[in-house]
């Protein structure tokens, strides 16, 4: 992937603890799926394996020996799962034949992903919202496809445009919302351990952007 000229790069020391956004795409290597699945999880294993050691276990314990290879298969089949588009979930259309012309809402969808940069669960709910420009999509694909995107190590601000830029790819329609309120694992568990913040972050496209729209979906959300 080629990296932006115009951004500012910042060495490590630099960044410390704070929150990057850098781009919309999922920052990938080039030749990043060249590599099996088989061969991923039996190199993750042995780098896993190192970093226990490193850190004093003992991996002849029976509860620790099979650590390696549990870490190596949750990566690359659950939790970073989305990071191979072969696992993109296939999406359908179907016509609007109920003529349904208001805002459609899937709110409390489950969300479960990693920051990037601690590699530490974020996990909260996800809203989103879209108005039918003709066709209509299954209600579980909205789920998979906000599972689909969080499956990988992830910046909430990139998450929710992910999210939404596919709906409106798939949905060929600017009339879409998504919010998500979440907490952080980096931000509770470490560094400043505050456990009752929580990260809101949302988009609105195309009739969204009309605060009445705005203030009607924020209702939806809330109500029982």
């Amino acid at each position: 992937m080629t990296k932006n000229p115009n951004l500012i790069q910042f060495s490590t020391e630099e960044i410390g603890d704070n929150h990057l956004f850098t781009s919309i795409d999922t920052p990938l290597k080039e030749g990043a799926f060249l590599m099996s699945d088989k061969d991923k999880k039996e190199k993750i294993s042995s780098h896993f394996r190192e970093i226990m050691e490193v850190l004093g276990l003992d991996l002849t314990d029976d509860s620790l020996k099979g650590t390696p290879d549990r870490v190596a298969k949750m990566y690359v089949e659950e939790i970073f799962s989305g990071l191979n588009p072969e696992n993109k979930p296939k999406v359908s259309l179907f016509e609007n034949k109920y003529q349904y012309n208001q805002m459609l809402v899937e709110k409390n969808i489950t969300l479960y992903s990693n920051c990037e940069h601690h590699f530490v669960p974020i996990y909260g709910k996800v809203h989103v919202a879209y108005i039918s420009n003709g066709t209509v999509i299954g209600l579980s694909k909205i789920n998979r496809i906000v599972q689909y995107f969080a499956k990988r190590p992830q910046v909430q601000e990139r998450l929710t445009m992910q999210i939404a830029n596919e709906l409106k790819t798939i949905l060929k329609t600017e009339d879409v919302a998504v919010i998500i309120d979440a907490k952080h694992l980096c931000v509770s568990s470490r560094g400043i351990k505050d456990d009752s913040s929580a990260t809101v972050t949302n988009y609105f496209g195309g009739v969204f952007q009309n605060s009445n729209r705005v203030n009607e979906l924020l209702y939806l959300i809330k109500s029982d």
